[in-house]
């Protein structure tokens, strides 16, 4: 027997209008509405997809000339995509023909941005150009010098310590496509670390997340980013040692 329930007596519907979070979705019998069934096993499908996505390496090298920096290619020690995901530890550190290409980069440098795929290319693919955009110009204005940006196949958050290392950069900022989720697969997530080395840990690390149209706007993003940068090199620490004492982000 269907039973609907009336608005005025749903105390979490007007919630609807802050989140995108399945709530107040009503139910049919014990059950819920079969439009609702529908639109979550489509969100699952688009969680999967975005897991099993690639980067658009030809399509970001191309945008990225826009900012006039080198654009290097490299790779962890994945092979495939189920062992990435198998395999956390393997898309940590990069191959060793990854680990020869910045051999040849000797300059110290500043800030070494890195673009990865984590678990959604997705979300990398339609984010990291804007986010760039908003904030590769605040960093060049104030004085900071750019390492080459690097484009990274299978590559987990701590490959950043790696990268950075390898290209001499005091602070390492690594783009990554978070962990899809049911009402989000396309949500960019930017940690950055002071001091980059290989065998640190996520303690270490300051992180940014859900950048995306429906999230965390690219340039409230870049401007809490650049804050933490700005703070990281004022104390020359980041991670649990860097507090975010500049406010909330408004809404």
């Amino acid at each position: 027997m269907k039973r609907n329930i009336p608005q005025e007596i749903q105390p979490l519907k007007a919630l609807q209008e802050f989140t995108p979070a399945r709530i107040a979705i009503g139910r049919v019998g014990t059950s819920i509405p079969l439009k609702q069934a529908l639109e979550f096993k489509l969100a699952h499908a688009h969680a999967r997809d975005a897991v099993y996505s690639e980067l658009d390496i030809n399509n970001l090298t191309d945008l990225l000339k826009l900012f006039s920096l080198p654009v290097l290619h490299l790779q962890s020690r994945v092979g495939y995509r189920e062992q990435y995901l198998q395999r956390p530890d393997m898309g940590r550190r990069l191959n060793e023909g990854s680990i020869e290409l910045l051999q040849e980069y000797h300059n110290q440098t500043d800030v070494a941005i890195i673009i990865a795929d984590g678990l959604s290319a997705t979300a990398v693919n339609k984010n990291s150009l804007g986010l760039l955009q908003a904030l590769i110009p605040q960093l060049t204005g104030a004085g900071f010098k750019l390492a080459p940006i690097s484009l990274v196949e299978q590559g987990r958050v701590a490959i950043g310590d790696d990268i950075g290392h390898g290209l001499h950069a005091k602070l390492s900022l690594i783009l990554i496509g978070e962990r899809p989720g049911l009402s989000s697969a396309d949500s960019l997530g930017v940690y950055l670390t002071y001091g980059p080395k290989p065998g640190l840990t996520d303690e270490a690390r300051n992180c940014v997340s859900n950048i995306r149209p429906g999230g965390l706007s690219y340039s409230k993003a870049a401007k809490k980013i650049f804050y933490l940068i700005s703070e990281a090199f004022k104390r020359k620490l980041s991670g649990v040692e860097l507090k975010d004492n500049a406010g909330l982000l408004e809404s």
